[in-house]
């Protein structure tokens, strides 16, 4: 059951290595706070203190993501106290942008001699 009237959460994506995982979301309270908090494997993901459970939530949501982690997404399993199963929708968190990187110019020059693929090729 969920602990003082919080929801809980299953979060699922690819990790940094690209392998799938989905694992549930713990909430510790710190004094007016909230810290969302993900074990996987043995990594322990943390957030700093947070006004309430969605921002925390969130906040380890740009957590993951600035470590490499894709493909976010997180269900309630719980709410007030009431387990629901695969009742709610899954929330999609879109990945950040790729960053742009700068092309010198022996890039420019070695992509002149890279074969084209579909995607490269103007419609």
């Amino acid at each position: 059951m969920a602990e003082g009237g919080l929801d809980k959460h299953q979060l699922a994506g690819l990790d940094h290595r690209e392998r799938g995982f989905s694992r549930p979301v713990e909430f510790e309270h710190t004094g007016g706070s909230l810290c969302a908090i993900l074990r996987y494997e043995t990594i322990r993901f943390s957030t700093e203190p947070q006004p309430s459970q969605d921002a925390a939530l969130l906040a380890l949501i740009q957590v993951l993501h600035a470590q490499g982690y894709r493909q976010l997404r997180t269900q309630v399993s719980f709410r007030n106290g009431t387990y629901l199963g695969s009742q709610e929708l899954w929330v999609e968190y879109p990945d950040p942008a790729a960053p742009v990187k700068p092309k010198g110019w022996l890039s420019t020059i070695a992509g002149w001699f890279r074969p084209r693929t579909q995607s490269d090729t103007p419609s």
